[in-house]
């Protein structure tokens, strides 16, 4: 049985029997969005770097190529959501229906629940992507499907399907924003069980997230680059340029290389390694001692010009320090392909960061997908490398040098659990990081209460970006024998 009530596993078998097809163009729009939600489904491809691909590939553009953004990533990102209204109308769990199937049906409930296409659009362009590969007969069951969708608005779905808001407040907020329960609990820890705060980041990270360009320093002034590109200056970076929309990589300015795509709390964090006061003079010597893929160290590199100043960039990938030595070139940065744990370098480095391999719980808004790929044993198997780099990155600071350690998540095992574990084993201290946040005339919060600082979407517009500052313990005195 293929209908919406049925037990049986719907299109398992490809095409149906006897089924009747018609040769009635699909939407181009709407197939480009289903053809890289089924390249995420089938081989783990992640969206942001197939869809502009799979754009030009196609010679979608303008508002059509705005529009496949927009169904692309929105339906990604509120897989969980959808899966669970696609599941209630259907009749069946969403494991007994076919992938191929799955994805346009998720297509098309996140138009009818989410945006303001008709839903005759919404509908009848879905029914026509399944009825070009399978036929009539499954075209039948998606329509069924949808059409029971659209007979309620998202409120509606979410009351009915949601926990209660007073039983089960952190569940009510995981399902109504589209989050994994098990991320939304991450993120109430972080924000110290605050159910406001909780709802007001949720609902931050699960909107469209905004593009941040970032000015080449010594190259390209924010100003100039606002004028450019037609984009707005940051608040938190003297580099930071928020562009309204568009395709960044079609900007004559990035085709240059003048100025880059890097979120605001990325740049902040490059920032606060150089603005963190040093015991004694900066002799030059920079690290970056997880530079890959690059952002972070072309900004370093960067500010290392007008100072006079070296940057290390440590990557273990081959591929990636191609990269970076991409990004880099004509900049003082010496790409070293090693292992930041032990990566041969003589200590002595005035500032090091460690931007450490983590979850990216704090850039979910800008990789849709992830949030559905990422499990709680993640984050247990990378605590104990994220220790092991910053403990390295202490043994290759100078006495009185500093060391940034970031993470792009705001999950507390990853946060200030690694940094107060290394500090303990090291005897290392903190400094108050807010300072090298703050900037004149910032009319927004740096939360909590110090020393590190913990950035968010919805207090700051920036992925929830977590940096510390840290400085060795003093060198032992050197016993004297008379």
């Amino acid at each position: 049985m293929s209908g919406p009530t049925g037990r049986g596993p719907v299109g398992a078998g490809g095409r149906s029997g006897g089924s009747k097809f018609r040769d009635k163009a699909v939407d181009p729009v709407r197939a480009v969005a289903r053809d890289v939600l089924r390249a995420v489904r089938e081989r783990d491809a992640y969206a942001n770097l197939l869809l502009p691909a799979l754009l030009r590939e196609r010679g979608i553009s303008g508002r059509d190529a705005a529009l496949a953004t927009e169904l692309t990533y929105g339906t990604a990102r509120a897989q969980g959501t959808l899966d669970a209204v696609i599941a209630a109308a259907a009749g069946r769990p969403i494991a007994e229906i076919d992938g191929s199937l799955l994805d346009v049906l998720r297509l098309g409930a996140y138009q009818l629940l989410r945006t303001r296409i008709g839903a005759h659009a919404a509908v009848s362009t879905s029914v026509d992507l399944v009825r070009a590969e399978a036929g009539q007969g499954l075209a039948g069951f998606v329509n069924a499907v949808l059409r029971k969708i659209s007979q309620r608005d998202e409120d509606l779905w979410v009351e009915e399907l949601a926990p209660s808001i007073v039983d089960d407040p952190v569940g009510n907020l995981a399902f109504t924003y589209a989050h994994p329960r098990w991320i939304a609990e991450v993120f109430a820890d972080a924000l110290d069980g605050s159910v406001g705060s909780l709802q007001a980041a949720l609902a931050a990270d699960d909107a469209r997230p905004p593009v941040h360009l970032v000015a080449r320093p010594g190259q390209i002034t924010a100003t100039e680059l606002a004028l450019m590109s037609g984009g707005a200056e940051g608040r938190l970076s003297p580099y930071c340029v928020y562009l309204p929309g568009g395709d960044p990589g079609r900007l004559d300015v990035v085709r240059d290389g003048l100025a880059g795509v890097q979120d605001e709390g990325s740049q902040v964090v490059a920032l606060a390694l150089t603005r963190a006061p040093l015991d004694g003079p900066d002799g030059g010597r920079w690290l970056d001692l997880c530079a890959g893929p690059g952002g972070k160290a072309a900004l370093l590199g960067s500010l290392a010009e007008l100072s006079g100043a070296h940057l290390d960039a440590v990557e273990i990938s081959e591929h990636r320090a191609d990269l970076i030595d991409s990004i880099t070139a004509g900049l003082p940065v010496t790409v070293v392909v090693a292992d930041g744990r032990d990566p041969g370098l003589a200590p002595g480095y005035d500032r090091v960061l460690v931007d450490a391999p983590c979850s990216g719980l704090g850039s979910l808004r800008r990789r849709p997908e992830a949030r559905w790929r990422r499990v709680p044993g993640d984050v247990d198997e990378l605590v104990p490398l994220q220790r092991e780099l910053l403990t390295s990155a202490l043994r290759l600071v100078r006495p009185g040098g500093v060391v940034v350690y970031s993470t792009c998540s705001p999950h507390p095992a990853e946060t200030i659990g690694v940094v107060d574990a290394v500090c303990a084993a090291t005897g290392a201290e903190q400094i108050d990081a807010r300072p090298f946040v703050a900037t004149d005339g910032m009319d927004f919060p740096v939360p909590g209460p110090g020393p590190q600082v913990q950035l968010w979407p919805h207090l700051h517009g920036t992925d929830a970006m977590f940096l510390a500052v840290l400085r060795p313990a003093p060198a032992a005195p050197t016993a004297h024998i008379d």
